[in-house]
């Protein structure tokens, strides 16, 4: 594989990793970071790269790439309950953009895996391959965040926080 290789795969597959990468974080501009970042490891190895799902090796090296920024950085808290907003008036953007809120607020793996399984629409499998774990580890990690985005989105004091 030479440099060529790599910048048409790289024009084909970008698209699809800034999405991921966006709903990965939950912001663009890191997102494109995390792209970036995740590009420049893959082409270091991208002569001795003997895999032959390349997008599914960024994910990868996306979703660990995250892992390690989420550890080393401090959390983002929630807004308090109570917090308005100026009272303007539900959008319906609102839902995605709670459901997003709460999506950020989960565990690196578990976001990862939900990410990759609802957005990605991955099997257990391939999102297990992708992770580098066993797919009981995908399971547990999708029913955990599934449940915490599921008490998030309908406890009135943790809506009235991400609203």
């Amino acid at each position: 594989m030479n440099d060529e290789s790599f910048e048409q795969f790289m024009a084909a597959a970008l698209p699809g990793l800034l999405r991921f990468g966006h709903v990965l974080t939950g912001d663009r501009h890191r997102a494109e970071e995390l792209v970036q970042s995740a590009l420049v490891k893959t082409y270091r190895r991208w002569g001795s790269l003997r895999h032959d799902q390349p997008t599914a090796y960024v994910r990868r090296a996306m979703a660990n790439t995250y892992t390690s920024w989420w550890r080393s950085a401090r959390h983002e808290t929630a807004m308090p309950p109570g917090f308005d907003a100026a009272g303007r008036a539900a959008s319906p953007y609102d839902e995605r953009d709670a459901a997003l809120r709460a999506l950020a607020t989960l565990p690196p793996r578990q976001r990862a895996v939900l990410v990759l399984r609802y957005y990605l629409d991955m099997s257990e499998a391939e999102i297990a391959d992708t992770l580098g774990c066993s797919t009981g580890t995908v399971k547990s990690s999708a029913s955990r965040g599934l449940r915490s985005l599921r008490d998030r989105l309908t406890d009135p004091a943790v809506e009235g926080a991400l609203s």
